[in-house]
C-alpha cells in the first residue's frame, strides 16, 4: 500500500511540474518577446490583430504573446498563470485544447468586430495585442464548465472562480481607453465554447493504491 501512495503522490508531483512548465514556458516567451520588442523600439507590435485586413490575421497566432510595455505584461501575467492552472486542474491537456481553441475563435473574432466603433473610441490603437484575449477565453471556459457540465463539482468550481474573478467581467464591455474589450469578449465566447465542446468529457480515471 506504501508504494502505492508513493506512486501516486509521484504522479501528482510530476503533472504539477508539467503545468508549471508548461505556464512558465509560455509566460517566459511573453517576457521574452517584450524584452526584445522593447530593444527594438515596440516593431514586433505590428504583428497582432489589425481588423478586417487580410494581412492583420497573423495577428491569430502572434497578439497573444505581444504586449504594448511591460505594466501592460504584468498586469497579465498572474491571472494568465492563475487561471491556466485552473483549466489544467481537471486535465493538463484540456489547456491546450481551450488555449487553441481561444487563439482561433478569439482572435477571429476579434478580427470580425475590433475597432467597429472607433467614432466612440478614438484613441484606441488599431492593433489588438495581449495575453487578456487567453486570459478571458480561460475564464470564460471555467465559468461555463459548470453550466455545460452539470455535474455538482464542476458547478461549484464555477462558482468559486465567479466568486474570486468574476470582476474582470466588467472587461467585456467597452468604455476604458487604450483597452481591447473587442479582444476580452471575442476570448469570452470562445472561453464558453470550449466550455461547450469540452463538456461531458470523464477526468482521467485514478489508480486504485495496491
Amino acid at each position: 500500500m506504501a508504494n502505492g501512495k508513493n506512486e501516486d503522490k509521484g504522479n501528482v508531483r510530476g503533472e504539477l511540474t508539467l503545468q508549471f512548465s508548461i505556464l512558465l514556458a509560455l509566460l517566459g516567451l511573453m517576457w521574452g518577446i517584450e524584452i526584445l520588442d522593447w530593444l527594438w523600439a515596440a516593431q514586433l507590435d505590428r504583428y497582432g490583430i489589425v481588423p478586417r485586413d487580410w494581412v492583420g490575421l497573423r495577428g491569430i497566432l502572434f497578439a497573444p504573446f505581444l504586449h504594448g510595455n511591460f505594466p501592460h505584461l504584468m498586469a497579465n501575467t498572474v491571472p494568465f498563470f492563475s487561471l491556466g492552472w485552473l483549466v489544467m486542474l481537471r486535465r493538463t491537456r484540456d489547456f491546450l485544447w481551450v488555449t487553441g481553441l481561444v487563439m482561433l475563435l478569439g482572435g477571429l473574432g476579434t478580427w470580425l468586430i475590433g475597432n467597429l466603433f472607433d467614432p466612440v473610441l478614438r484613441s484606441r490603437p488599431p492593433v489588438h495585442i495581449g495575453a487578456s484575449i487567453l486570459i478571458f477565453g480561460y475564464l470564460g471556459y471555467l465559468l461555463l464548465r459548470g453550466w455545460f457540465d452539470r455535474q455538482p463539482a464542476s458547478i461549484i468550481f464555477s462558482i468559486a472562480v465567479a466568486l474570486v474573478y468574476g470582476g474582470l467581467l466588467w472587461g467585456v464591455l467597452p468604455g476604458q481607453a487604450g483597452v481591447s474589450w473587442e479582444g476580452h469578449l471575442s476570448g469570452f465566447v470562445a472561453g464558453t465554447i470550449a466550455a461547450k465542446l469540452l463538456a461531458g468529457r470523464p477526468a482521467p480515471p485514478r489508480r486504485p493504491a495496491a
